[in-house]
């Protein structure tokens, strides 16, 4: 028996309203921000899935990839039918690559406009 469920998964970053649309541009859904319009935190509601939500880090310093001397935090995959579309697109609207030029894998590895590591992985 699980002792709680997942809320949301909550990424730090230096501009929410930012990467919540970059995010937006890529998995679709709906940016929506807190009550008090802070810009603090952020929410993505995506249709079908869970929501992701940003939350301002003041000093935020994004993660290293690879990081042999340093741990990851956390990484999205996000599950493509097309790996060169989705390239195409992740690019147009702001990653930048980090892994992606063996182009026989099935996943290749890019940074959000914050530097946060994420994947495209064929299906």
């Amino acid at each position: 028996m699980a002792l709680a469920k997942l809320g949301v998964v909550v990424v730090d970053c230096p501009d929410p309203h930012a990467l919540a649309g970059f995010y937006a541009g890529v998995l679709g859904g709906t940016v929506e921000a807190n009550s008090d319009d802070s810009g603090e935190w952020v929410d993505l509601k995506v249709p079908g899935g869970p929501a992701l939500a940003f939350q301002q880090a003041p000093g935020f310093v994004p993660p290293k990839w690879p990081a042999p001397d340093a741990s990851q935090q956390f990484h999205l995959d996000l599950v493509v039918e097309d790996l060169d579309a989705a390239e195409k697109g992740v690019l147009e609207l702001g990653a930048r690559p980090l892994d992606t030029e063996d182009r026989e894998r099935t996943f290749r590895v890019y940074a959000d406009p914050a530097g946060h590591p994420f994947c495209l992985c064929a299906c």
